[in-house]
């Protein structure tokens, strides 16, 4: 296990504060920072040729867009603050996302918001941060 953590981050307050508790555990013990953000998606959806290209156009974007609006602002706090960190940007189930690559980077713990941009939907079907306390392999760190 080397000496990194994932942080998820996903533009809400609970990730700012999540980001900020990391990058200071990172200062104190010269972690390097994983910083990824989800885009939940469903492979489970039967489209035509023509309907794909348009997905896969559309996940593009995305991808795009969320590294410019969140990813990189919180990296550049992480290069303003000197802590070693690189970006990741996926589709997926959140958790089982997150899982993938803490297990691909071999860190050891995650950290989370307890709230992050989902509302409604993680009161009635359960948070990214529940889920991972109950199914990650490493410690995961919930910030409020």
């Amino acid at each position: 296990m080397s000496n990194s953590v994932l942080i998820a981050v996903d533009g809400s307050e609970g990730g700012a504060r999540a980001l900020q508790y990391a990058s200071d555990r990172a200062k104190l013990g010269g972690a390097k920072l994983i910083l990824t953000y989800v885009i939940e998606w469903s492979p489970y959806t039967f489209n035509t040729p023509e309907e794909n290209a348009e997905r896969h156009m559309r996940r593009e974007q995305e991808i795009e867009r969320a590294t410019s609006s969140v990813v990189e602002p919180a990296a550049a706090l992480l290069k303003e603050a000197g802590i070693e960190y690189e970006t990741v940007v996926r589709h997926g189930p959140p958790a089982e996302t997150l899982i993938e690559l803490a297990e691909k980077h071999g860190v050891q713990q995650i950290v989370i918001g307890r709230r992050g941009q989902s509302g409604i939907k993680s009161l009635l079907f359960g948070s990214v941060a529940g889920n991972l306390v109950q199914t990650s392999p490493v410690p995961v760190v919930v910030v409020p």
